[in-house]
């Protein structure tokens, strides 16, 4: 079936925020301050990170709530008339704690992940979302995938393995990757452990969001209450719970340093710059996303999320992050290639050989020849 207009400009949004988020997150990783013990490190903060990312998604609820009571002061009866407002306000916003916390354990286990294992194994372990959520579409939603979508889901993974092994193979890649065995072995686990949380929140989500039809605005924003809170408070026993570096490198060497991280941020004003474009691009991100979600199926948000790859590739190129290697464009070719199939953008090879299969001729006789 076709994408309405609607849907393709949620696609357009997930993608454009999607690569945004990333890309402003990598940032803040790279950027250099003076701590709270007086010595210039990176911004090695992913609590703090993801706290912001909550944030981000706490202004969806403002952002509802502004729209919904100015259709309702309009008293037009146009409130069923919007797309972003209208659905069920009949619903306990508690539904939305088990995904809020799923957001927030699948958030702090890539980001824990990250800083053990090679970005390239970041990058490709996380496309392996799509197969859990299948699996658990499957499962919880009694979904059935057609043969041309698996096809397509399995050009996404071949095009996510092609990517992340020609990194491997580029020569002089950055010396700060270069961790021991164990220490990768480690960080890609957690990034599948958390890609398995991503699927059971995104198929969640389907379940609730779709049959009590939720405005996804409101969706958003409520998980981003919730994860803030529950963070918040985790914050406080963060900053007293001491680990070995890689897992932290403030200036305490705890799980987590909010006071490392405010005086790192009023002492390099970027910091601040690129906390904010997580922050507003999360809230666009997760609004495309859970429409995504309500409009299509937890596996299409699960395919546009990987086509991010491809932008954040590219920006990487261009600003010299990283090395090209020709294998590079196979993989992005599969991975492209893969999420067209997959939703009736191009058509797979069963399709193309029932189209030019041959025909039997039909023959018209006369009405009077027996």
């Amino acid at each position: 079936m076709a994408w309405t207009k609607y849907q393709v400009i949620l696609a357009l949004v997930m993608v454009a925020t999607g690569s945004i988020n990333t890309l402003t997150t990598k940032w803040a990783d790279h950027l250099e301050s003076v701590g709270s013990n007086g010595k210039s490190h990176n911004f090695n903060h992913p609590f703090v990170q993801s706290f912001s990312m909550f944030l981000g998604e706490m202004l969806c609820l403002l952002a509802f709530k502004v729209i919904y009571f100015f259709y309702i002061r309009r008293q037009e009866g146009s409130l069923e008339d919007n797309q972003i407002v209208r659905g069920n306000q009949d619903f306990n916003p508690l539904i939305f704690l088990p995904p809020a916390m799923c957001d927030m354990i699948a958030t702090s286990l890539m980001y824990i992940g990250l800083t053990l294992t090679y970005a390239s194994s970041f990058q490709m372990l996380r496309g392996s979302v799509i197969i859990f959520v299948a699996f658990l579409s499957m499962a919880f939603l009694e979904r059935k995938i057609a043969i041309k979508q698996w096809v397509g889901i399995v050009h996404v993974i071949l095009g996510l393995l092609i990517v992340g092994y020609s990194d491997f193979l580029i020569k002089g890649g950055h010396s700060s990757e270069a961790n021991d065995i164990n220490g990768v072995i480690t960080g890609d686990l957690l990034i599948v452990m958390a890609q398995v949380i991503t699927a059971l929140q995104m198929v969640y989500e389907e379940k609730y969001v779709t049959t009590r039809d939720i405005p996804p605005l409101q969706a958003v924003g409520w998980e981003g209450v919730f994860g803030a809170t529950f963070l918040g408070l985790l914050l406080v026993p963060f900053s007293f719970i001491t680990v070995p570096y890689p897992f932290a490198n403030n200036s305490n060497m705890t799980l987590e340093d909010v006071i490392d991280a405010l005086v790192q941020m009023s002492n390099n004003f970027f910091i601040i710059v690129s906390l904010a474009g997580t922050i507003f691009s999360i809230a666009f991100f997760n609004f495309a996303g859970v429409s995504v979600t309500k409009e299509m199926s937890a596996t299409t948000r699960m395919i546009l999320d990987s086509v991010r790859t491809l932008f954040i590739w590219l920006f990487s190129l261009y600003f010299a992050w990283q090395q090209f290697h020709p294998l590079q464009i196979v993989g992005f070719a599969f991975l492209i290639a893969g999420m067209c199939v997959y939703n009736n953008l191009i058509p797979s090879f069963s399709d193309l050989r029932q189209r030019f299969a041959p025909q039997e001729p039909l023959i018209n006789q006369a009405a009077d020849q027996p």
